[in-house]
């Protein structure tokens, strides 16, 4: 059996295969049509957010539009780099991906937020729940990526402290 698979790095990997068709069709819909793309469900909460409270103009709205797509499209390139780096197993073994995931976990977790706090101000009930549902994925991955990754760091330490004890004196650490 392969010791070589932790639970954060096959979590991303599925956080990864939902996101990347997903957002790319998304920002792939915003960089061909920007104002129409802008008014769908993914997007509509930050359109009326801007349309609503920051009266830009149409020219200013399509230049959030390509800049959300970019955000988008980072955030997917970042994923894609992640898994090429997953699918390597050297570098799967020594954790190497979890930069790239944890990149790809906050540009989409910050913009899964303000989506959904532009969702709530303007009433867009459903699109708060997308972006909700979006942001507790992305939050829930990164939680297991810092457990997990803290996990050997507190095993070394705990480990030095045994070494470091002389034999016969009373240790601090519980059976």
């Amino acid at each position: 059996m392969s010791t070589n698979w932790r639970i954060s790095s096959f979590n991303g990997a599925l956080l990864a295969a939902y996101f990347i068709p997903t957002w790319t069709i998304i920002a792939y819909n915003m960089m061909v049509s920007p104002i129409r793309a802008f008014f769908e469900r993914p997007n509509v909460s930050v359109a009326f957010f801007i349309s609503d409270h920051l009266h830009l103009s149409g020219m200013a709205s399509v230049r959030i539009a390509c800049l959300l797509a970019l955000v988008r499209i980072t955030t997917v390139a970042f994923f894609a780099l992640y898994l090429v780096l997953f699918s390597l197993r050297s570098v799967r073994e020594r954790g190497g991906g979890d930069e790239t995931l944890g990149m790809a976990l906050v540009l989409g977790s910050v913009l899964s937020f303000v989506s959904m706090v532009a969702a709530a101000l303007v009433g867009e009930t459903e699109a708060l729940r997308l972006h909700a549902t979006e942001l507790l994925m992305l939050l829930g991955i990164g939680i297991v990526l810092l457990v997990e990754s803290a996990a050997p760091r507190v095993a070394e330490v705990r480990h030095e402290v045994d070494t470091s004890v002389p034999a016969g004196t009373l240790s601090l650490q519980q059976p």
